[in-house]
């Protein structure tokens, strides 16, 4: 499985390179990285806790929808699939490989696709829909503000809001519409049997119906239990602000003042969403470029390559490192936390 994952690899690291040639060719690295050393390491360790937990509140989200439709999956192996999920989307483009990954190992853990797809697409929505309704809030109530600090970038924040609203539209439409997903799997199947991958069996495609049956069954349990999703819905908002909330730490830890929590974290959030359908491998370098735009005239001087540094070494870097300890773990043990 893990094979086909090389090129978007080496491609992050090409990225990770750029990135790190711009940063050394554009900042005075000595007093960059003399603003790191002063950064005070209570606040850090505090910002590492908060990154460690963004990833593990995804897995809580999972675990209490596996248990909604009676999945009484324990929750450290819900967070080993959120991480696992996180280190897949962090090394491809657009974090198109996080979810077949969760798949994957929730499979080998016993878990039917006909109950993870759901409930990961579920978390997928969710996670999605937050992100376009803090945009359009954001937009709406800070529009004239915001204009100064992203310069040249504004742009990629509307477009950030327009793909994630498309894209919650689409995956709603393909949760709700399970005869779709019948057809599809259908299809799919009868041209597996025409280019002779597959030999025809009447007993697959019963199988596929009876598959089908089950993920519209698990579908129009959510629907049906509205106060399952807004639950899960102040889970993710919660989760998705615990990122924000990380740079406000950071700000805290170079021994700055003045500017208010809430207006960091409408500033990181701005960046995130941004960013976040770009197809780029964890967002590696585009990140950087449009948090120095937005984030100049909150950090002055070195504090601002410095501050960058530590926020996306702590948030996106560390993590994947993390991530990428606990697959392995899953991996060569065979098995999920």
């Amino acid at each position: 499985m893990a094979r086909k994952y090389v090129g978007s690899v080496l491609f992050l690291c090409l990225l990770i390179g750029i990135t790190i040639y711009v940063l050394v060719e554009n900042n005075d690295m000595r007093a960059v990285a003399a603003a790191m050393v002063r950064a005070d390491q209570r606040w850090i360790l505090a910002g590492v806790v908060t990154a460690l937990f963004f990833v593990a509140a995804e897995g809580s989200i999972i675990c209490y929808l596996l248990r909604a439709i009676g999945q009484n999956v324990p929750l450290l192996k819900c967070v080993s699939w959120s991480f696992i999920g996180f280190f897949f989307s962090g090394i491809t483009p657009s974090a198109t490989g996080g979810q077949p990954a969760q798949l994957f190992y929730m499979k080998k853990a016993g878990l039917p696709l006909t109950d993870s797809t759901p409930v990961l697409m579920v978390v997928a929505v969710l996670y999605k829909f937050v992100l376009a309704v803090l945009g359009l809030f954001i937009a709406i109530f800070c529009h004239k503000q915001l204009g100064a600090y992203f310069q040249g970038y504004y742009w990629l924040f509307y477009l950030g809001i327009g793909l994630n609203a498309v894209l919650v539209i689409i995956l709603v439409w393909v949760m709700v519409t399970p005869v779709w997903a019948e057809k599809a799997a259908l299809f799919l199947e009868g041209l597996l049997v025409k280019i002779k991958l597959l030999h025809p069996k009447e007993e697959r495609k019963e199988r596929l119906r009876e598959a089908v049956a089950r993920y519209g069954m698990v579908v129009r349990f959510f629907q049906q239990n509205p106060k399952k999703i807004v639950v899960a819905t102040g889970m993710t908002l919660v989760q998705r602000s615990s990122l924000f909330f990380l740079t406000w730490l950071i700000y805290r830890a170079m021994g700055l003042e003045g500017v208010s929590l809430i207006w960091i974290m409408v500033l990181q959030a701005t960046v995130y969403i941004a960013v976040d359908m770009l197809p780029f491998p964890g967002s590696a370098g585009i990140s950087e470029l449009v948090y120095a735009a937005v984030f100049a005239s909150v950090f002055s001087g070195s504090d601002l390559a410095a501050s960058m540094c530590i926020s996306r070494g702590i948030s996106f870097y560390l993590v994947l490192l993390v991530s990428m300890g606990i697959w392995c773990v899953c991996h060569f043990r065979n098995e999920t936390i």
